[in-house]
This record gives C-alpha cells, structure tokens and sequence, in this order.
C-alpha cells in the first residue's frame, strides 16, 4: 500500500465567523487515497481507508514540518493567504468627495 500525500496547511477563517479563531494552528491532514463511493443500501458515501479522516493541529508549521519527517511522510506545505484590507475611517460615510449621494433608494 502506497503512503497517502499529507497536507500541512493553515485553516482560514470561515464566512461565518467574523473573529481569528481556530486559524492559529497549523494542520496535518491527508489526502483520500481513492475516490467516494455510495454504500449499496444506505446510499452514504464510504472509502475503503480512514486515514483521511485524521486530522492532527500543531502550534507552528515547524512543529508539523518535524512530526512529518520523523514519521516519513510525503508532504507538501500550503502557505496561508494573507488578506487585504483598505484602510478604512468612519468618516468617510459622510464625506463631501463621494461618487454617489446616497438618496435613500428614491
């Protein structure tokens, strides 16, 4: 049996959060080693390995860089997107200079 590629990442932050929660750590996760199949008589998706279903968290990307090396693991490292955001002031809601007046949908 082949060693599944795991993949070190770090979670983003969902749309339903408006907080960094839970995007702090670093995560070991493999990939399916086959595809999904339907169960014959309930129709569930099975796989025939339950390795992707573990998922490990560590601290640093270097504490998960480590664990896969000394287990001999084929790895690959997913770097975080970082995203932008324009600054912003309150102010500007109500400034002179905007393109539109607001007109209250009249």
């Amino acid at each position: 049996m082949t060693q599944p590629l795991a993949k070190i990442f770090q979670p983003a932050k969902t749309a339903m959060q408006s907080g960094k929660a839970r995007t702090k750590k670093w995560r070991l996760e493999y990939a399916p080693p086959a595809p999904m199949t339907p169960d014959a008589l309930m129709g569930w998706n099975t796989m025939p390995d339950t390795i992707a279903q573990i998922r490990l968290e560590f601290a640093s990307k270097e504490e998960a860089i480590a664990y896969a090396t000394a287990k001999q693991l084929a790895f690959e490292v997913q770097e975080p997107h970082q995203a932008v955001v324009a600054p912003k002031a309150y102010a500007e809601n109500f400034s002179n200079a905007k393109r539109v007046a607001f007109d209250g949908g009249c």
